[in-house]
């Protein structure tokens, strides 16, 4: 009876959570609307009562008749509001939803009923920011989110899951390259769609962060052409470089973490020390001037095919590469093709070096560690050649002792590993 009465209490707090986006939406209490927090929260423990009494009579049919009535009630509501010239479902839509989740609750789905009821309340609250996407996404970004859909859902599942030919060779595996494509598609995709989102004029803090997922390269490159006109923001797109190279370090243990977890234990001291280094730079730079950029930053949508299938061949030739050089040279081998390989990405030596220390018999893992570390200060290094080339002199005063200082964290304690 106790349980019985803990679904029904679920049922009750997830109609009022989702009618209380609901109101507020609205305008508040003084405004009427279909559906409120008193509407929906009685809806879920509708849902959850027609569940319970299908179950007691035997026949599905009982609670088939009250979800028929409740949807008849939806449809009549929808027809008065759009007499008032209110043509939207989202409510109608809004109350399906919360008398499936009440039954839900009444099947002990408690979980999955609260995701439901999250995720729609989310959904419900983010009209302001999903409006805001469809503004401004283009043909283009249709037409590249269609191609990641076809690369992830298409080719991926139809690629061979085995190696072929003798080592070294043996470590190409076409489905564990495509993943690999499709996982780093993915984070530099969801960094483009937050900006999509949010907008670069939220902040130039937030510009780094979010385009440090997409591409801090990009991040640099852009800034530091544009040092040159706006001299006087030197500390404030120092700041958001410095940002972008800080998202680096965490990347890197997601990615690590996603293809071999017990790799963190020896990875996070250099990740973390390098990050911390970072982000307090950032504040410094952030306290010293806090200075909004006058213009958006123009970041392309991230996934193209040419660039993607270039990065998989990258990760299928460090992935080739690492694994000869630890045949042949050793643990040297393996650093040297790291700090090389990683000038260009560092996304590709850190997949690979997780890849190939994944299982017994494999890279060992602190060699393996190493050669991450290595790669992403190599990165780091390439990234901060960019900015002494093509930045400002302002430009590059301000992010020297950053650079230096992240360099050495990072390399400092890869001797700990």
């Amino acid at each position: 009876m106790t349980s019985l009465f803990y679904r029904f209490g679920a049922a009750l707090a997830i109609g009022f959570l989702v009618g209380l986006q609901r109101e507020y939406a609205h305008g508040g209490p003084e405004r009427e609307i279909s559906a409120g927090e008193r509407t929906l929260a009685l809806m879920g423990l509708a849902g959850c009562a027609a569940a319970l009494v299908a179950d007691e009579l035997g026949s599905p049919w009982a609670f088939v008749g009250v979800i028929l009535s409740l949807g008849l009630l939806i449809a009549a509501s929808y027809v008065v509001t759009s007499w008032r010239g209110d043509v939207g479902l989202t409510t109608e839509v809004a109350a399906v939803l919360t008398i499936l989740a009440g039954a839900l609750c009444y099947w002990n789905y408690l979980e999955l009923a609260a995701a439901i009821a999250v995720a729609t309340t989310v959904l419900l609250s983010l009209k302001l920011e999903t409006d805001r996407l469809v503004r401004h996404i283009t043909r283009e970004d249709i037409r590249a989110t269609l191609k990641f859909a076809v690369i992830t859902a298409i080719v991926l599942p139809l690629l061979p899951r085995r190696g072929f030919g003798p080592p070294p060779l043996n470590v190409l595996r076409p489905y564990s390259i495509w993943l690999m494509v499709v996982f780093i598609s993915g984070i530099s995709f969801l960094g483009y769609v937050l900006i999509k989102l949010v907008g670069a004029r939220r902040g130039i803090g937030l510009t780094g962060l979010l385009g440090g997922l997409a591409s801090s390269t990009a991040v640099t490159l852009s800034f530091s052409e544009r040092s040159h006109s706006e001299a006087d923001l030197d500390r404030s797109l120092g700041l958001a470089v410095v940002i972008a190279w800080t998202t680096m370090f965490p990347r890197v243990l997601v990615e690590v973490a996603a293809v071999n977890s017990s790799l963190l234990r020896r990875l996070w001291l250099p990740m973390v020390a390098a990050a911390s280094v970072g982000a307090a730079y950032a504040a410094y730079l952030h306290v010293s001037q806090r200075v909004d950029t006058r213009e958006d930053v123009a970041f392309a949508n991230p996934f193209r095919l040419g660039p993607a299938l270039k990065f998989g061949l990258i990760y299928a030739v460090i992935l080739l590469v690492s694994r000869a050089a630890q045949m042949f040279l050793g643990d040297l081998g393996v650093y040297l093709s790291s700090v090389f390989g990683g000038l260009a990405d560092a996304d590709a030596i850190t997949l690979s070096m997780a890849e190939l220390s994944n299982g017994t018999g494999g890279l060992d893992p602190g060699t393996a560690a190493r050669a991450i570390v290595l790669a992403a200060m190599s990165n780091t290094a390439a990234k901060g050649g960019i900015v002494l080339v093509s930045g400002s002199p302002g430009l590059r005063k301000a992010l020297l002792p950053g650079f230096l200082l992240m360099l050495g964290a990072g390399v400092g304690t890869t001797f700990l590993l």
